[in-house]
């Protein structure tokens, strides 16, 4: 399944979410926050949580994990807009033509599935057009770490 590439049109989408600064471990934190947030204010989510990567490429990536400046950001597809604070925020993702690949197995071994990806994009001559986006189709609380889904989403023109 790592290493299946497609490309897809990805409608707006209408999105819970928050975005900080630090690593990319955070994440396991932030998207909690967010299904907490989501429950405590009526907000219905329609589908799974999903990480949207500012770093286009390994090296900012790394370094920014490194330095713990990353820019994370979090979101959960909703119904409807509902309530928001200064860290919470209901906003749309916008359409896009989007390269698809799945990652299958435990999230530290993503690399290599990004990896490929950038070696597609490059034999393909496609540039990447913005921010990624993961969807993480499986809870890693839930599921073994081989059995971890990632649809990755990389925005080309």
């Amino acid at each position: 399944m790592n290493g299946e590439f497609s490309i897809v049109n990805m409608e707006p989408q209408l999105v819970l979410g928050t975005r900080k600064t630090g690593p990319y471990k955070i994440i396991g934190d932030m998207i909690p926050e967010i299904y907490q947030f989501a429950a405590q204010n009526g907000i219905q989510i329609i589908g799974p949580p999903m990480y949207i990567c500012h770093e286009t490429n390994v090296e900012d990536a790394t370094k920014a994990d490194n330095e713990e400046n990353a820019d994370v950001e979090v979101a959960v597809p909703i119904l409807k807009r509902g309530k928001e604070t200064d860290e919470i925020s209901c906003y749309e993702l916008p359409s896009a033509k989007m390269v698809k690949t799945v990652h299958k197995g435990p999230y530290r071994e993503e690399g290599a599935t990004y990896e490929k990806l950038f070696v597609w994009l490059e034999k393909n001559n496609k540039t990447i057009m913005g921010p990624m986006r993961e969807i993480y189709l499986n809870d890693p609380h839930a599921v073994s770490e081989e059995g971890l889904l990632i649809e990755i989403y990389t925005p080309i023109e």
